[in-house]
């Protein structure tokens, strides 16, 4: 009787996720919201314990949804983790990887010759098979040459920025970034679009919310299903926040910049209620990456319990904060403890609207409409791979994570002041030495041991358990593994930007410098 009534439970509970794919599908497909922040840590929200408490906003999202504790990025930097999601593929397939050197981190800096690939297929692509309209906000880092550009994966509209808002710098010999509004500039970082240094403060942020309140009015007026990918970049050194926050955080001036953001994410939910739109809209909240501890304390953040940050493969370099916000759909004040990988966005993006996923590719994302709809169906065994470069550095499955490389930065890097683990030295495990543990794997338990400060013995029955379980998901994975074509292996000045689309209408071009490529050096 016990076995018929979970049973019968369980076809109860698969009809009602039918009934609510049924039901969207007989209303317009509902709206995508992704707000993907830059270098916010795990433990920079009030919900996950920040002890400031200054993200009420963030926090409130939290108790009208669903909170993901065991969420990751798929690297942890920026411009790979960018990748990943909107692709649905780890880095190493989709190409956002070097080879130049073992194991080492790339990204888009604006010398860098290639960019997202003509053959992978974004998000936004994918959506025009429903009529969606899409537009991205804020930073794009996946290619800043012509032919990398958001218009060219997909998206309808953009406002932002192709890079990083390093600098200033003397036009002379490297040019500030572009700002975009669609296909050409509208100015530069520090020049049209003012990035105070000394004081932290820029409208940046502010013009990027008007952006997307705006995108989200107007698509509405039009009845248009539209997908916004709000990518505000704020919380990324050199960290800045508009006057009106400047100066109010307990936090210094990345704590400022969290509260602009969180103010923010209320303006744009606080929208979507007032046009009776909220129950037809999907919002998730999450970052690229890790906090950079590297540019603490006054321009990172926090990881919470965890080890490191950014440029890591531990957990805190990794491991992001996540909320995914549906009301009449996800039950308000959930918390969800299943394996997750932004990753996961792209099919789950792909689900919500009703399409299919390509099936000429191998995706890494999963379908999290089970876990978010409170299905009976769900991922727990799935594994979360922990990519640096070319190299698989750790894997998790469960509470169990094994490590089978152990890098934090060279000894050169370390002893010049760059630190991405300051004060959480962990002998045998922040190695400044690429180590590797193939044959005998640091395995750590997650769930008692967060900060991955105490390895399980060898000699345990429980190292030899869960290896026996961890191995044979690693050998697969590396059997059936086809890399991508590296996108990140090549540099030259000549494709810096000198002198975008725009720029004439302007009189903000450059002088182009003779083109002499070479192999990019990343050191870490």
């Amino acid at each position: 009787m016990r076995v018929m009534s979970t049973v019968t439970l369980t076809l109860f509970c698969a009809i009602i996720c039918c009934s609510l794919t049924e039901k969207r599908s007989n209303v317009s497909s509902p709206n995508i919201i992704i707000m993907l922040m830059d270098d916010m840590g795990w433990g920079d929200l009030g919900v996950f314990g920040q002890p400031s408490k200054e993200t009420p906003n963030l926090d409130a999202m939290a108790a009208q949804g669903m909170l993901l504790p065991n969420f990751y990025t798929a690297n942890p930097l920026c411009s790979p983790s960018r990748a990943a999601l909107l692709t649905g593929r780890l880095p190493v397939r989709n190409g956002f990887y070097t080879t130049n050197a073992h194991a080492r981190n790339a990204y888009t800096p604006q010398e860098i010759v290639g960019g997202i690939s003509k053959d992978e297929i974004l998000i936004p692509q994918m959506l025009k098979k429903k009529g969606y309209v899409s537009k991205i906000v804020g930073k794009w880092h996946l290619g800043h040459r012509p032919q990398y550009l958001p218009l060219e994966k997909g998206f309808d509209e953009w406002f932002g920025a192709p890079d990083c808002h390093f600098g200033p710098y003397n036009s002379s010999i490297r040019p500030n970034i572009p700002v975009y509004n669609n296909s050409e500039m509208l100015g530069r970082y520090y020049e049209e679009f003012k990035i105070d240094r000394t004081s932290g403060e820029s409208n940046l942020t502010q013009m990027y919310l008007l952006e997307g309140l705006d995108f989200i009015l107007r698509q509405t007026e039009d009845q248009r299903p539209f997908f916004l990918y709000w990518a505000a970049d704020a919380t990324h050194a050199p960290v800045y926040a508009s006057k009106r926050f400047l100066g109010k955080s307990q936090r210094a001036r990345y704590g400022d910049a969290v509260m602009e953001l969180d103010y923010s994410v209320g303006q744009i939910l606080s929208l979507l209620r007032s046009l009776g739109i909220e129950n037809n809209t999907f919002v998730f909240f999450t970052s690229d990456n890790g906090a950079a501890l590297v540019s603490g304390p006054k321009e990172s953040g926090s990881n919470g319990p965890f080890l490191c940050g950014k440029q890591t493969t531990f957990e805190g370099g990794m491991r992001e904060p996540a909320i995914a916000w549906w009301p009449g759909h996800i039950k308000g004040g959930t918390v969800n403890f299943q394996l997750a990988n932004v990753m996961d966005l792209f099919t789950t993006s792909l689900a919500v609207a009703g399409i299919s996923p390509p099936d000429d590719r191998a995706l890494d994302g999963l379908d999290l409409t089970p876990v978010l709809l409170n299905c009976p169906h769900t991922l727990q065994n799935r594994p979360i791979f922990y990519y640096r470069g070319n190299e698989l550095m750790a894997v998790r499955l469960g509470q169990y994570k094994a490590h089978y490389w152990t890098w934090s930065n060279s000894w050169e890097e370390f002893k010049n002041g760059i630190n991405f683990c300051p004060g959480q030295e962990v002998q045998g495990v922040t190695t400044h030495d690429q180590k590797e543990h193939t044959l005998q794997p640091i395995i750590f338990h997650l769930g008692r041991d967060p900060g991955e400060k105490f390895p399980i013995s060898v000699l345990t029955k429980e190292y030899q358990d869960v290896l026996s379980r961890i191995s044979p998901v690693v050998e697969q994975h590396k059997k059936t593994l086809v890399p991508g074509v590296p996108q990140l292996n090549m540099c030259d000045l000549a494709v810096m930007n000198w002198a975008p689309a725009g720029c004439e209408k302007l009189g903000k071009c450059l002088k182009v410098p003779k083109s002499e490529p070479w192999k990019c050096d990343w050191p870490h």
